[in-house]
């Protein structure tokens, strides 16, 4: 049995659009400022933008080029080291994006047993449609959805121009919910995995 990590949780936050023009950064940028303020994470900022990966996986009629090969092996990587997961979306078509679907799907063990928070945007909605399902596709990648979850409703004109909510102090007091059920789920179940490997 190895010995149990000291270390804080590592909570990789993640942008799921690649949409140019896209508001989905700028929703990131505060919610890992938030997980910084909290203290209990190391935070990962993981933009998918910057690890494209096709549609088509290798195996399955396509050659791994060596650009692919790059980007899933760092984006693995990332995914591997993280304990946690906050995974921001927008809603497109009452759905969440493709490349967040593709991202998901490129990978397995490095979800498994760990825990994940959902945050959303959108217009009327806020993304919450997109959420709803991001909980059914998680769970079959065997991760744990927490239950709170923020959504931001017409976010462009929720968030000033300093990036930041208009509403500071009850956006701040959401996510200080949901970063507080990561983080214990992040414990419990780091500590669960290293006491016994998580095998399906």
């Amino acid at each position: 049995m190895s010995k149990p990590s000291t270390a804080p949780p590592r909570l990789a936050v993640i942008t799921g659009s690649v949409r140019e023009g896209r508001f989905g950064p700028t929703v990131t940028s505060w919610f890992a400022q938030e997980a910084r303020e909290h203290g209990g994470f190391e935070v990962d900022v993981v933009d998918l933008a910057e690890h494209p990966l096709p549609l088509v996986m290798p195996g399955w009629g396509g050659e791994a080029d060596p650009e692919t090969v790059r980007h899933r092996r760092e984006l693995s990587r990332r995914l591997t080291e993280a304990d946690a997961f906050a995974v921001v979306t927008p809603e497109y078509n009452h759905s969440f994006p493709a490349s967040l679907k593709n991202a998901i799907d490129w990978f397995r063990e490095e979800w498994q047993a760990k825990p994940v928070g959902l945050v959303s945007y959108g217009g009327q909605s806020g993304g919450i449609r997109a959420a709803e399902q991001l909980r059914q596709v998680f769970a079959e990648m065997h991760a744990l959805t927490v239950r709170d979850a923020l959504s931001f409703h017409n976010a462009w004109d929720v968030f000033g121009q300093d990036g930041r909510p208009k509403d500071a102090e009850g956006s701040a007091r959401a996510a200080k919910g949901l970063l507080g059920q990561l983080d214990w789920w992040a414990e419990a179940l780091r500590e669960a995995r290293e006491r016994r490997p998580y095998g399906v």
